[in-house]
């Protein structure tokens, strides 16, 4: 981060400060770091294919990722570069991929966790081809409506470097990809964080949010539940509570908190 000197007047310095904070903040993310597709390598009925959010890799899905095993799901955990391509040239890919590595495992029944803008390209790939290949669904912290931070940071230099092509399609106006996509057509539940770290984004943000997402943004139209906890945008998939949670609909379709929300739903 930029530091004031002594030589800057002081108008200057707060410029260079804002500035460095603002590029900061405009990442979804930490920086992305390519790591491998991995899986359980045992036979099951059921896959979980894990899908990261923008600017994070697999790696980001890892305690999920042990939990399922532990919890006797396969798991085909997916890197994409979220930050080099729109979400309709990185859905197909990712999701194939991920169909492809379940079937491997001898899984019968596909289920998709995702995180932030992963849920974005499941509904992308649904809208596609169809959803008849997945049982349930959990996204965490996804920006169904956009997010209004995009917004606002959209034309700050240095957004476009750190979000890339996706990141730019993840606002809520005219150019918003998850307003132009349909309702859910499969089971899909929400687990929408209320709690923020990044108080400079929440400023964009209707509340309650986790620093990216506004809780509302998270609702998908058709959806089967929602859950809001008190966890923050980048740690929400790391969560023992949301964890545990996202075990027991992939089990049960049913959230362990009696605060869970089942609005009409025609594929429960």
């Amino acid at each position: 981060m930029y530091k004031p000197t002594s030589i800057c007047v002081i108008t200057g310095c707060v410029a260079i400060v804002r500035l460095a904070v603002t590029l900061g903040a405009l990442a979804f993310m930490a920086p992305q770091v390519q790591a491998n597709s991995s899986s359980n390598t045992s036979t099951t009925e059921e896959c979980v294919i894990l899908l990261h959010g923008l600017a994070r890799t697999s790696s980001s899905m890892n305690d999920l990722q042990a939990a399922l095993l532990d919890a006797g799901f396969a798991v085909a955990k997916i890197d994409y570069p979220s930050r080099k391509f729109t979400v309709e040239q990185l859905a197909a890919p990712a999701i194939e991929k991920g169909l492809r590595l379940c079937a491997e495992q001898g899984a019968t029944k596909n289920h998709v966790v995702s995180h932030s803008m992963g849920g974005i390209l499941f509904r992308q790939y649904v809208a596609e081809y169809g959803a008849e290949q997945f049982a349930r669904t959990v996204m965490l912290a996804p920006p169904n409506k956009g997010s209004e931070a995009v917004d606002a940071l959209r034309d700050v230099p240095g957004f476009d470097f750190l979000n890339g092509p996706a990141g730019l399609q993840m606002g809520t106006d005219s150019t918003s990809l998850p307003l132009k996509l349909g309702p859910a057509i499969s089971d899909v539940a929400v687990i929408a964080g209320t709690f923020s770290i990044n108080l400079m984004l929440s400023t964009f943000l209707p509340d309650p949010d986790d620093g990216k997402v506004s809780v509302e943004s998270s609702r998908l139209k058709g959806m089967c539940a929602h859950l809001q906890v008190h966890v923050s945008h980048p740690f929400i998939m790391e969560d023992e509570e949301v964890i545990s949670e996202v075990i027991s609909y992939l089990r049960t379709g049913r959230f362990i908190s009696d605060k869970a929300e089942y609005p009409d739903c025609a594929y429960r």
